[in-house]
């Protein structure tokens, strides 16, 4: 049993194949999904999708390399999180890799994300690319801490990962840790504890090897854990079980999305 903790499947190239990308994961044992928001205009298709399907989930946040979005303001977000498939305020962060200038507003954005999180008790996904000092720093500031949450898509070193992991926040693993040049991202998935650990495809993005290259969707993931596994030298059903148990401690999802 596998989650895909951080998917779009909202995006057009995986929208038009819905159905046999939800038999896909069925076929794989993947058994839930958390369709993440990167903007407030088309929140609302991702939202239907957690409303159309009991396995998969929804987050609402705006991206921080959506420069010419309108700044969304705390009680914005929180309104639009009130709703029992929505589990997740994000994602949100920071990005200095594709962004430059002066960046105030996209820390400032940040800023409003975290302080809804804290506004209606859900937890954050951060995104952080060539940024982690001021991830931190912003985390720390606002208080993400009381909310907790996911580094996502990690890329980090494994001295972020511990800071992270001080501030009650979980590291997700993409398929990444798959390739064979990642070899500090390998280091931090051998090393970190299995009750912080998740796991996500960023579908339609960083396919895992043998699909490298390809589009993505979640049921790749269980790709990611395997490598993990090997990495760890570890079973596989012991990874699936902890990603699973981690994913429900974190998110808590409503109960009727969760099958008997």
């Amino acid at each position: 049993m596998f989650i895909d903790s951080h998917c779009h499947l909202d995006f057009p190239d995986l929208a038009k194949d819905l159905d046999q990308l939800l038999l896909n994961m069925q076929q794989n044992h993947v058994t839930h999904a958390l369709c993440v928001s990167v903007d407030l205009p088309n929140f609302p298709r991702v939202r239907a999708l957690a409303e159309a399907h009991e396995n998969l989930f929804a987050s609402v946040g705006v991206h921080p390399d959506y420069e010419d979005q309108i700044e969304p303001a705390a009680e914005q977000i929180a309104e639009l999180a009130n709703h029992p498939k929505v589990i997740a305020i994000g994602e949100t962060g920071l990005d200095y890799f594709r962004l430059q200038g002066d960046l105030e507003w996209q820390r400032e954005r940040f800023r409003q994300h975290i302080r809804a999180a804290r506004k209606v008790n859900k937890p954050l996904i951060i995104h952080t690319r060539s940024a982690a000092a001021d991830t931190l720093r912003i985390m720390q500031e606002e208080g993400a801490d009381q909310v907790g949450g996911v580094m996502h898509c990690f890329t980090e070193s494994w001295e972020v990962a511990q800071q992270a992991i001080a501030m009650n926040f979980y590291i997700s693993f993409s398929g990444i840790v798959t390739f064979k040049n990642a070899v500090a991202l390998k280091e931090v998935a051998k090393n970190i504890q299995l009750d912080r650990m998740l796991i996500e495809t960023d579908s339609p993005y960083l396919a895992p090897v043998p699909f490298r290259g390809k589009q993505n969707q979640p049921a790749f993931v269980r790709h990611v854990a395997e490598e993990i596994a090997r990495l760890r030298n570890a079973d596989l059903e012991d990874i699936a079980t902890a990603t699973t148990d981690n994913f429900f401690n974190l998110f808590k999802p409503p109960k009727h999305g969760i099958p008997a």
